[in-house]
């Protein structure tokens, strides 16, 4: 467990983030009031979960490789971070939907019905738990594992000793 102490401490930061996120949004009525502007304010949250990636390869290149870490050893941890991260997607989008916006649903569904961009049936369909779940848990991890493709590039630092070693790499 001490082994993947960052990786938890930074999922759970990154999750802790996530709800503060919403909250904010919920409050400064992009989750009623301004619900057309959400999915725009909504993806500015990829700011701050880049930043927590950088932060929690940086932290495991430091701390636990002793300042050096390998493209696969910046990826590994930044999966498993993702991983945690996913596995919390579920009741992460609870909380969020059951509690900080209860009836998110029923307003973006009278929106879309209303704007004419969705049927009654359509907007049911597609805005409701169980599809936010889904569409949650695949996006944390798809994006998650993207990010730390990306991240672990800039998070290499190579110790001069075993640059020709090629079970480093």
């Amino acid at each position: 467990m001490k082994k993947y102490s960052i990786e938890i401490k930074w999922a759970l930061l990154h999750i802790a983030m996530y709800l503060v996120w919403m909250i904010l949004e919920r409050a400064l009525g992009f989750h009623d009031e301004y619900l057309e502007k959400q999915p725009v304010v909504t993806m500015f949250v990829l700011i701050p979960s880049i930043l927590f990636y950088v932060l929690a390869l940086l932290q495991k290149r430091n701390k636990f490789y002793g300042g050096y870490m390998s493209y696969r050893q910046g990826f590994v941890s930044g999966v498993i971070l993702s991983a945690i991260i996913t596995l919390f997607t579920p009741l992460l989008q609870v909380i969020i939907s059951l509690v900080i916006t209860p009836n998110y649903f029923n307003k973006v569904i009278d929106y879309v019905v209303t704007h004419g961009m969705f049927t009654q049936e359509q907007a049911e369909a597609q805005f409701n738990l169980n599809n936010y779940i889904i569409q949650s848990t695949i996006w944390a991890l798809v994006f998650g594992v993207v990010i730390t493709a990306i991240v672990a590039i800039f998070t290499i630092k190579k110790n001069k000793s075993t640059i020709g070693n090629k079970n480093e790499r």
